[in-house]
């Protein structure tokens, strides 16, 4: 991936943040027949070893996925998280000699594939899915109330699978190479839009230093750039 030194994000704490926050994302293999993707939901283990210097990653999926026969031979597999983007219009800007352009977030992950299926591990990883998906919702559905008779036949179609990360890279482009009040334009302009993706994008460019100085300052504010 290509990235743009303004654009980089190299805290690791960020990046496992992101990851937690996108976490329905893309892995992608290489095999017999070409590039294969599935979407999957990944739990990130953020402890490091010599192995796995930028944490874990751990899902499931279905043996029957084609993708499947890839990460058995693997020797390195790519997950894709994808955050917020939107369009941006120089409409927005102060500085309207520009050009249109797309802000969004992205962290890409790379390891070798470990594979399981072990039914033990199956139900451990599942259960911790359901922990962290299910659990917090405070439903009235019970994992541990499901008969074993009814589980178990599942379990024999399910893997596990675990990527230790060796290799991570953050992009967040969010309008850094503009100025302050041409971010103060952007910012009113998504929010104004009032979509999820909007609001996330503006909320991010928000957290930013220096945007966060200018929007405490009474002299500047986001009525001021409109």
């Amino acid at each position: 991936m290509f990235v743009q030194p303004a654009y980089a994000e190299k805290d690791i704490a960020a990046l496992h943040a992101g990851m937690r926050a996108w976490s329905f994302a893309t892995l992608v293999t290489q095999g017999p027949s070409g590039i294969q993707s599935s979407l999957l939901p990944f739990l990130v283990d953020t402890e490091t070893t010599a192995a796995a210097p930028f944490g874990t990653l751990v899902t499931h999926l279905p043996r029957h996925d084609p993708l499947y026969q890839d990460l058995l031979v693997a020797a390195e597999v790519l997950v894709i998280f994808q955050g917020p983007h939107a369009f941006i219009s120089p409409s927005w800007y102060r500085n309207q000699m520009t050009f249109p352009t797309w802000n969004y977030t992205l962290v890409q992950a790379r390891g070798k594939p470990i594979v399981s299926e072990d039914e033990d591990k199956v139900m451990q990883v599942l259960r911790r899915t359901v922990a962290h998906y299910d659990t917090p919702l405070g439903g009235s559905w019970d994992f541990g109330e499901i008969p074993m008779s009814h589980t178990g036949s599942r379990l024999r179609v399910i893997a596990t699978l675990e990527i230790p990360i060796v290799s991570l890279t953050g992009k967040m482009k969010l309008n850094q190479d503009k100025s302050v009040e041409d971010r103060l334009g952007v910012i009113a302009a998504l929010e104004a839009q009032g979509d999820a993706q909007s609001l996330e994008m503006a909320g991010l460019i928000r957290t930013q230093s220096d945007m966060r100085e200018a929007l405490a300052a009474p002299s500047l504010s986001l009525e001021s750039t409109s």
